[in-house]
């Protein structure tokens, strides 16, 4: 039974940014103990609400209770000593320092005489990073770990300030389905210990497995609050979006061209590590007017891949790359953006997204050729160019001219998407590119790649959802450990085909 004082209840809270209401009049209880779960589309204000939670926003309308009590923080150290802690969707480390020093950034431990005692926070950071059946190692810097690490090493800090309410924003999104599984071991250790959790996630199959109730926003709104098995996902998705989803339909089965990329023998060597190979003797090829899948378990190769096509490998490359049957080798992602390949990073905040610049300068900023006039920059050029690709991505924003980071995730990514698409590439590469996107955004993705690759463009596309690849591709390559280890046209693959050989047949 619920205690009758709910742990925490926001009463008629609202929260508005120039040009946008971000949250209006929100009213719910979250009760001790359980894992409440937030949902809706990108921009419907869960985010803007956990902020409100944990501290990181102080300046809002309406209020608050925790515990009975009104309460209203005045930064994330007043919410850390009320017992709340954040796991923030995107990322937020310090990457010069290593895993350790993260976790206890600004709670370091100390030596009796006052110095960093870096060997008691390695000590601890291990058992963290054992409790969550992790193999970090406390030393590793953070900006040598690859996205789903980094979320770990996040987790991890949260399990440090030993928090009663732990807020989870889209905890999974970098995460395979391995790795996932693994999260949601700790979640239930977290909850036997009586840890009130907030989930935030787009993915109803987590939802479902996890949550006792389950909050709904739309449009800054609550739409409602519901028990678990008092619903399903179909009607949770329509209460998200106010309408049914459609299934997602790509037309008729696609008709590939010719060899556009051609990769033979790819290895990239991985100095000082015991498996000494990231990429080992990698072989396939990608044709026009085909979207081809990666798939594999987290560290297996798939962003590897991407990156050596794009020449953002930082070791030397083994192997040939053929774009359109000519021999290339790129040393800078800027040769292979004039050569026609260009990929969309899975790392949206530190590698996507110029946070300083507004919507219509991050679209426009690798194209700005085609807006120059006698070799100057046409504002009024640049902007049509803007305005047309926005149109055309159906990106959410008050307009050209607003900052990037005031867009949702999603609209962030159909942004990144739109100014690759100027370039009018060859190859199209995208790395997880609906992560943290919602259902509705992530058809309108579907429908955008489908379109391409219609029009002649070739695609290559990971995923750590193996439905989503399932819906995409023509064909599905499988890595393991940095090895091509199946093949699959689309009538052959399933999720228990690509799981087997994802893990070499290991369970």
């Amino acid at each position: 039974m619920p205690s009758p004082v709910p742990l925490i209840a926001f009463q008629h809270v609202t929260k508005r940014f120039p040009g946008v209401v971000a949250l209006e009049d929100i009213s719910f209880d979250i009760h001790a103990g359980e894992l409440h779960a937030i949902v809706g589309e990108n921009g419907a204000g869960k985010s803007t609400l956990m902020k409100i939670l944990s501290g990181v926003i102080t300046d809002y309308e309406g209020q608050w209770s925790l515990r009975g009590q009104a309460v209203r923080f005045q930064g994330t150290r007043d919410a850390e000593k009320a017992g709340i802690s954040i796991i923030h969707q995107e990322l937020n480390l310090v990457e010069e320092l290593s895993a350790a020093a993260n976790i206890f950034l600004g709670r370091e431990k100390r030596t009796a005489l006052g110095l960093l005692d870096d060997r008691a926070m390695e000590r601890a950071a291990g058992k963290l990073l054992v409790e969550l059946e992790c193999h970090i190692h406390p030393w590793q810097l953070v900006q040598e770990l690859r996205v789903g690490d980094q979320q770990l090493v996040e987790i991890a800090k949260a399990l440090s300030l030993e928090t009663e309410i732990l807020i989870m924003d889209e905890p999974t999104s970098a995460l395979t389905e391995a790795e996932a599984a693994r999260l949601f071991r700790v979640i239930a250790r977290l909850r036997a210990r009586g840890v009130t959790i907030l989930y935030i996630s787009h993915k109803m199959g987590e939802v479902f497995r996890l949550a006792d109730r389950i909050s709904v926003l739309r449009d800054g709104r609550r739409v409602q609050t519901l028990p678990r098995e008092a619903t399903n996902a179909r009607q949770i998705t329509h209460l998200m979006v106010g309408r049914e989803m459609e299934a997602v339909h790509l037309g008729n089965q696609r008709q590939s061209g010719a060899v556009v990329l051609e990769v033979r023998n790819l290895s990239l060597p991985w100095t000082g590590h015991a498996r000494r190979w990231r990429l080992r003797d990698v072989n396939f090829q990608l044709r026009r007017g085909e979207i081809l899948g990666i798939a594999g378990l987290m560290g297996a190769g798939r962003t590897e891949i991407l990156e050596c096509l794009f020449g953002a490998n930082l070791e030397p490359l083994h192997g040939e790359i053929l774009l359109e049957g000519h021999s290339v080798r790129f040393t800078h992602p800027v040769e292979a953006m004039r050569a026609g390949i260009v990929l969309v990073t899975e790392d949206r905040k530190r590698l996507g997204v110029f946070a300083d610049m507004t919507v219509g300068d991050n679209i426009t900023i690798c194209d700005l050729a085609e807006a120059a006039v006698a070799g100057l920059v046409s504002r009024r050029s640049e902007r049509r160019l803007a305005d047309d690709m926005v149109l055309k991505m159906g990106v959410k924003t008050a307009g050209i001219h607003a900052s990037i980071t005031s867009l949702s995730g999603g609209n962030q990514q159909k942004a990144i998407i739109g100014r690759w698409l100027l370039t009018r590439p060859k190859v199209l590469l995208l790395d997880d590119p609906t992560r943290g996107i919602d259902v509705g955004a992530k058809a309108e993705v579907y429908r955008i790649m489908d379109r391409l690759c219609r029009d002649g463009m070739g695609i290559i596309v990971t995923s750590s959802e193996l439905p989503e690849l399932l819906i995409l591709c023509d064909r599905i390559l499988v890595l393991c450990e940095g090895r091509l280890t199946a093949e699959f046209a689309r009538h052959e693959a399933s999720e228990q085909r690509i799981m087997e050989a994802a893990t070499l047949g290991q369970t």
